[in-house]
């Protein structure tokens, strides 16, 4: 297949593009005008300005899909008020320009397959969340639903279209779970606020498959790319500490988390409960090679 990838250095999208590239396929990257060098075949774009080569596109010819992962970290800085609206913007103006790439390549585009989080749902508490759930409150939850409806155009002009709704991607290399690494490792891993909120993680290994069987097979729709087996944050630090054969007695109280982050950000990013499974990912026949957070710990601890 000759797929189009954006967000193609970030940790999903490297992961994702080597994958592609050893299993034969060609990839596309999709690259700002300012990147210096990338590696095979290339679309220059610029999702703030609305830009697209479009002379690169006709030379293209066709896509089989497009994997879209662009979009700035949600956890990298604080919550400003100017940075919640270059993480909603990132997200959008990319999804919204591949309505023009469809439109270039007409019937050369067979599939788009765009990033979304199961920050769709919001803070849930208990409830098992599958994609037949609602969409829930808070920024993230705005953000996510914007970012699904800006493929909205790309629909319209026929391509199929699926949002991927990724939880937490466990890897020992970037992420969350490598941000937690250091403190873990001296025995000052904590448990985060009451430890009563569900995770849902899935390893960045079975991130990179999930991605590529709904590629293979076409599916469309919302698909949660979670564990089949979400965890409490209590669960969750036990595991890890475990894991790293360190001690897991500390907490982080709740006051101290929002001191730290500001009170939104911890509170959607930290605090918040969301209890989701792959309900569709499962009913399509998909395996998991770590299906809950031990097994994608031990799995993904083993690369660093």
């Amino acid at each position: 297949m000759r797929v189009g990838v954006t967000g193609a250095s970030g940790l999903i999208g490297e992961a994702l593009t080597q994958s592609l590239e050893q299993r034969g396929d060609t990839v596309v990257r999709f690259v700002r005008p300012s990147t210096p060098h990338s590696p095979g075949l290339t679309i220059h774009w610029d999702p703030s300005r609305s830009l697209v080569d479009e002379s690169e596109l006709r030379a293209l010819g066709r896509l089989d899909a497009v994997v879209n992962l662009a979009g700035v970290g949600i956890g990298d800085r604080r919550w400003a008020a100017r940075h919640k609206q270059v993480i909603l913007s990132s997200r959008v103006q990319s999804t919204a320009l591949l309505a023009r790439v469809a439109q270039s390549l007409g019937e050369g585009l067979g599939l788009v397959l765009s990033a979304s989080a199961v920050g769709w749902y919001g803070d849930r508490g208990d409830e098992q969340l599958d994609e037949s759930a609602s969409a829930g409150r808070g920024f993230l939850a705005e953000v996510c639903r914007a970012w699904e409806e800006a493929t909205q155009p790309v629909s319209d002009l026929g391509v199929p279209v699926a949002h991927l709704r990724t939880g937490i991607v466990l890897s020992a290399r970037a992420g969350a779970l490598a941000r937690q690494l250091p403190m873990f490792r001296v025995g000052l891993g904590a448990t985060v606020g009451s430890g009563r909120q569900w995770m849902s993680p899935i390893a960045l290994s079975d991130e990179v498959r999930a991605i590529e069987w709904v590629l293979d097979r076409g599916l469309t729709g919302p698909i949660n790319l979670v564990a089949p087996a979400p965890v409490t944050n209590t669960t969750f630090t036990r595991l890890l500490a475990s894991a790293l054969h360190r001690p897991s007695f500390l907490r982080v109280p709740k006051v101290a988390v929002r001191v730290a982050l500001g009170r939104e950000m911890a509170d959607e990013l930290l605090l918040a409960s969301q209890r989701a499974v792959p309900r569709r990912l499962l009913e399509s026949g998909f395996e998991f090679l770590s299906p809950d957070a031990a097994a994608a710990l031990s799995r993904e601890l083993s690369f660093a």
